[in-house]
């Protein structure tokens, strides 16, 4: 057991590593634009990337407008189960973030999503239409890349394939956007 956890470790910290900081840096750039335009950010993603949206949605709209004394309007398009049951029951699973996107996004905004395989069909057809209307868009994906990164007008990628892996690295992204404005970071 021992061994597997360090070498569990080891392979977590090769993936940190590959993160792009360039990327990182310009995905802060965009958040911080919405914020100083009043842009509405979206964060979307399916089971445990699912719940880093809403992490995200909650640090960045408590902690990092406390910071800064100007709210950021963000919301995680995951949390509203009625919602999304209802989307996903009467069309489809691959409308449930495109279809509330349809009812509060305008051009400007920035739609984010973090997905260890990008090719989430339901994750495309929200970025495809995204694209389509004028919205900023990042995706955090894990080595394979899929779909979203040949889409995203922004893409991160970290190098590995694991699941958990990514998704914990992908979590790291979103409390460096968010630390930035809480710690007051000049950009």
């Amino acid at each position: 057991m021992k061994t597997w956890l360090q070498s569990y470790i080891a392979a977590q910290h090769r993936a940190l590593d590959s993160v792009p900081l360039e990327g990182v840096i310009k995905a802060t750039e965009i958040v911080c634009k919405a914020w100083e335009n009043d842009q509405q950010i979206f964060a979307i993603g399916n089971g445990g990337s699912a719940a880093n949206a809403s992490h995200f949605a909650t640090d960045l709209g408590k902690g990092s407008s406390d910071a800064v004394g100007h709210r950021f309007r963000v919301q995680s398009l995951t949390d509203n189960v009625a919602w999304i049951t209802a989307l996903g029951n009467d069309y489809s699973y691959e409308d449930i973030f495109l279809r509330q996107l349809q009812n509060f996004a305008r051009a400007g905004d920035v739609l984010i999503t973090a997905s260890v395989s990008g090719s989430s069909p339901n994750l495309v057809k929200a970025f495809n239409w995204a694209n389509e209307h004028g919205l900023h868009t990042i995706a955090m994906v894990g080595a394979k890349q899929g779909t979203l990164a040949g889409i995203a007008e922004h893409v991160i990628v970290v190098d590995d394939t694991h699941y958990g892996r990514v998704e914990d690295v992908h979590m790291h992204i979103f409390h460096m956007i968010c630390y930035s404005f809480m710690e007051k970071i000049p950009a």
